[in-house]
């Protein structure tokens, strides 16, 4: 199975892109593990929903068909590591790629948020773009790695 972490931004520091890089790598091959920049919309003249819409429209169309899709919005689902374990060896069951979608300054669309199959909050903080990346990265690899038994988990 993919994961695909569909991210609006496209100036990422240095060290948040080498964290990401470094747990996609360590990824099982039974769930790869890659990330999809998506170029923000221009704010000249544009409302926030504006912007919201465009960069809506650019994430759909990057994301595979038949993809579950996960909307990362500080008004989702908390769960712990657990849990997303829990959620990730169902959709390793189902044989389902998933795209989770982070949305840029403005946030995500309302109407890509109504189209998600499940709405997931990294944290009620709201987190910067790049630390929310890493985040879900570093969580997705603990996940993968309880599944497989290995050690990294040890809580």
């Amino acid at each position: 199975m993919r994961l695909i972490i569909l991210a609006v931004g496209d100036r990422i520091p240095a060290w948040a892109e080498a964290a990401c890089g470094e747990y996609a790598r360590r990824m099982t091959r039974e769930a790869r593990l890659q990330i999809v920049p998506i170029r923000p919309e221009k704010r000249v003249g544009l409302t926030a929903a504006q912007v919201r819409s465009a960069e809506a429209e650019r994430l759909l169309a990057r994301c595979p068909p038949g993809t579950l899709r996960v909307a990362l919005d500080e008004r989702g689902r908390q769960v712990d590591t657990r849990e997303l374990t829990d959620l990730l060896a169902g959709w390793m069951q189902a044989g389902r790629d998933v795209a989770f979608f982070i949305g840029g300054a403005d946030g995500l669309d309302a109407g890509l948020l109504a189209q998600a199959d499940l709405r997931l909050a990294l944290s009620r903080l709201t987190l910067p773009h790049a630390l929310a990346r890493v985040l879900l990265t570093e969580q997705l690899y603990r996940a993968a790695s309880l599944i497989a038994g290995h050690p990294y988990h040890r809580g």
